[in-house]
């Protein structure tokens, strides 16, 4: 009987070493899901802002109102090269020229009065 029992035991082991694998593709499946859940929550809306900052950035045109990141708020008089723009900033109409990296949005004419 005592030879059953520990035969039982390497039967048993055995089956549990065989399985050993799919087990460790079941531990993964925790860590892959973490992932899934970053990408869908943090990747993927940085992309889409990044690409709807890219296409507000090449439709700027002469007249559109944009802010600057550093805050000046000015009026688009002139685009020079690809990368270049000129400001005109009130009250005193100051002309400056920035990067075309430098906006970081542009202004609505409905909320000016």
């Amino acid at each position: 009987m005592p030879c059953d029992s520990a035969f039982g035991h390497n039967v048993i082991l055995t089956l549990f070493l065989q399985s050993a694998p799919s087990s460790s593709l079941v531990g993964l499946l925790p860590i892959l899901l973490i992932f899934a859940i970053f990408y869908f929550l943090l990747f993927l809306p940085m992309q889409r802002q990044r690409k709807q900052q890219q296409m507000m950035l090449a439709g700027l045109q002469n007249g559109n109102t944009v802010v600057t990141s550093g805050g000046i708020v000015g009026t688009v008089v002139a685009i020079e090269g690809d990368d270049t723009l000129v400001l005109r900033v009130k009250p005193d109409n100051v002309k400056i020229q920035v990067t075309r990296s430098s906006i970081s949005s542009v202004v609505s004419g409905e909320g000016k009065k």
